[in-house]
């Protein structure tokens, strides 16, 4: 997997903490730098962590799924993919929470990471170099979170269903473009 495709990835998986960030930037008035810079942090890190626990996890059940390995890939980024688009068509009545404590942060940044936990998986049977992989997508998740954060706050939440959109349509194509290449390249 080449650093476009990587950095592509990022995006997609930053497409939740993205969203989530826009939530949080709406709750405030003005924008408040350094609640975006603690938004971004959490969020970036967790983004990064995820995918280092998947990996490892992936590594050591690979010798028993080698065989099968595109499929787990093309099933979980078509499914996080489908889940992004979902979500993008959900309506969202609730009201948006304005905390900004580590607990509430923590449930978020896991929340809004659990599908790079799945991709973490797919990159251990991909052979993908983990700690550049990990570091472009906490980087991508820091800067899409605290511009999140400052949209939020300016812009509103029409973003928000949009970028569900683009995330879940980037995950189902590269999904696609494992497959195709394992079973025909």
């Amino acid at each position: 997997m080449n650093f476009f495709e990587i950095f592509l990835i990022a995006i997609a998986l930053g497409m939740d903490a993205f969203s989530v960030a826009i939530c949080k930037g709406l709750t405030m008035v003005k924008v408040e730098w350094k609640k975006a810079l603690l938004v971004a942090s959490f969020f970036g890190i967790f983004q990064a962590i995820m995918p280092v626990i998947g990996y490892f996890l992936g590594k050591n059940f690979e010798s028993l799924i080698v065989q099968i390995d595109h499929w787990i890939a093309f099933v979980l980024l078509t499914g996080i993919g489908i889940n992004l688009l979902k979500e993008s068509w959900k309506s969202e009545d609730e009201q948006e929470d304005d905390r900004f404590d580590w607990k509430t942060l923590t449930i978020l940044a896991i929340a809004t990471s659990i599908d790079a936990l799945a991709i973490g998986i797919t990159f251990s049977f991909l052979q993908v170099q983990i700690i550049e992989a990990v570091s472009v997508i906490g980087v991508v998740a820091f800067g899409m979170s605290f511009f999140g954060v400052a949209i939020g706050c300016k812009v509103g939440d029409r973003l928000n269903q949009k970028a569900k959109i683009v995330g879940g349509v980037i995950l189902i194509g590269m999904g696609i473009k494992i497959l195709l290449e394992h079973l025909f390249f």
